[in-house]
């Protein structure tokens, strides 16, 4: 009887050195900061075998002691882990608080506070540029000048303009005695006076005789 009450009570604890060491506890649970498609997120994993159902809560820790709440989510671990995610677009340097309820078994925060990296999260893909304006294309040459430079207006305008004559115009027959030349009447007029110069002085010439013979009788 002795033996058999030594047994069990060597199995008893067994049995509760099993069963505690399956319990769920803190250190089952672990926080990170990580970047995924260049956001930043806060990942908690329980690696809990019991399967233990939890609740996690993750604060933001200001700087005057003044916490924002970032979320909070159930899980329930495996041993292989199970991992639940809270978007966040953390900050470098940031100290994050990550509180864990399971059951009656767990009601404390992860230590130490999680601490992000000093450097922030950046987008994988490269920023779009701004489309390159289309190259102006060179205009045409303007045609080369004449060589003869075309009289500026100043000069036309400085000109003297042709003043009205006041001699009258010539007669329509000085014109065409002038244009005619050879073909004109010039000579058969001349011809004409000539010949009446001569009857004229002959008859003045035959009068003064017949005056003459009067006067002598």
């Amino acid at each position: 009887m002795r033996i058999l009450g030594v047994a069990s009570a060597s199995a008893a604890i067994v049995l509760g050195v099993s069963s505690s060491a399956l319990a769920c506890n803190i250190r089952d649970f672990k926080a990170e900061a990580k970047c995924e498609g260049g956001k930043g997120v806060i990942v908690v994993t329980d690696t809990d075998a019991s399967g233990t159902p939890a609740h996690v809560s993750v604060f933001l820790e200001g700087s005057s002691g003044v916490e924002t709440k970032v979320g909070e989510q159930e899980v329930k671990g495996s041993a292989q882990g199970t991992p639940v995610t809270f978007p966040e677009d953390w900050k470098p340097s940031a100290t994050y608080r990550v509180h864990i309820k399971a059951a009656n078994l767990v009601d404390e925060d992860i230590k130490p506070s999680l601490v992000t990296a000093s450097t922030a999260c950046t987008t994988d893909s490269p920023t779009p540029t701004a489309p390159s304006k289309p190259k102006p294309k060179p205009s045409k040459s303007a045609p080369a000048e004449s060589a003869t430079p075309a009289p500026s207006a100043s000069a036309s305008s400085s000109a003297p303009a042709s003043a009205p004559s006041n001699a009258p115009s010539p007669a329509a027959g000085d014109s065409n005695l002038a244009e005619t030349g050879a073909n004109s009447n010039t000579g058969l007029i001349a011809g004409v006076a000539g010949a009446l110069v001569v009857v004229g002085g002959g008859a003045v010439y035959f009068g003064m005789r017949r005056r003459g013979a009067r006067g002598n009788g």
